[in-house]
């Protein structure tokens, strides 16, 4: 999915930067009074992911997540943000009850809310320097926005259609609201690699994507992932329950499905 923008006379001073991190380009767009202070809140940022990624990833031997999954060390011995990403996974698991989940074939793993959470505390480390007016941090596909990137116009996402290449399904608009994160799970782009917590294997259903709205990015994209595990008549029931969420869901057989209040979104 991308971002679009458009640029006018009146709009603020813009600062982009992409940074390949996690397996996967994150891409900042801040609007702000200030360049210096956001390039500088900025470097901070990027530093910051940089070492989420070396805490977290499952990819390295020797990072405190994987030797807390083999046990080699404990939570309390790991840095602070361990601790605090596994409890919102916890209560990620427990309101999906189950269809979320950090454990992958029995070893802890808990990339499925990292990322989420990632973008979202970089977004708001950003949205905290004097003088920003809007942030847009989008990371492989899931987006984090605050505020707005110029007076009287919103930030918008364009949701790629999983079934037809360079096409868009929807384009979510955050229009009226200070805060809106958009994420998507599905095979289209990494294959089966969503996993059903109940069976342990890949996730079955009739689902090709799930696309969830909401307020932070840490929640949606734990959101996108349990509802696509659910199949659609569940997943959109079970989004239908969630307060401040809206969702849509493609099927396989080029089905779209929303949940009721999704219309307010697009535009």
């Amino acid at each position: 999915m991308a971002e679009a923008v458009a640029e006018s006379a009146q709009a603020p001073a813009a600062v982009r930067h992409a940074e390949e991190v996690m397996g996967t380009v994150f891409s900042f767009d801040v609007r702000g009074e200030d360049p210096a202070a956001v390039r500088a809140a900025l470097d901070e940022a990027v530093a910051a992911l940089h070492r989420v990624d070396e805490v977290f990833s499952t990819y390295r031997e020797d990072s405190q997540v994987s030797r807390l999954a083999r046990e080699e060390i404990g939570v309390a011995e790991c840095d602070p943000e361990v601790a605090e990403v596994l409890e919102l996974a916890a209560e990620a698991e427990r309101v999906s009850d189950g269809w979320f989940s950090t454990r992958y074939r029995g070893r802890l793993d808990p990339t499925g809310i990292v990322k989420g959470w990632s973008v979202e505390r970089a977004a708001l480390s950003l949205r905290r320097v004097a003088g920003v007016s809007g942030v847009s941090v989008n990371g492989g596909g899931d987006v984090q926005m605050f505020g707005a990137p110029e007076p009287a116009r919103a930030w918008r996402v364009g949701i790629a259609d999983p079934l037809r290449p360079g096409g868009l399904a929807a384009v979510i608009s955050a229009a009226g609201v200070d805060e809106l994160a958009v994420a998507t799970s599905g095979t289209a782009e990494r294959g089966a690699h969503i996993v059903d917590p109940r069976t342990g294997k890949s996730a079955v259903t009739d689902l090709v994507a799930v696309t969830v709205v909401g307020p932070r990015l840490t929640w949606v994209d734990c959101w996108a992932t349990a509802a696509f595990a659910m199949g659609s008549r569940a997943g959109l029931a079970w989004l239908e329950s969630l307060p401040d969420v809206e969702g849509l869901l493609i099927t396989a057989g080029d089905e779209v499905r929303c949940t009721g209040g999704l219309a307010a979104r697009l535009g």
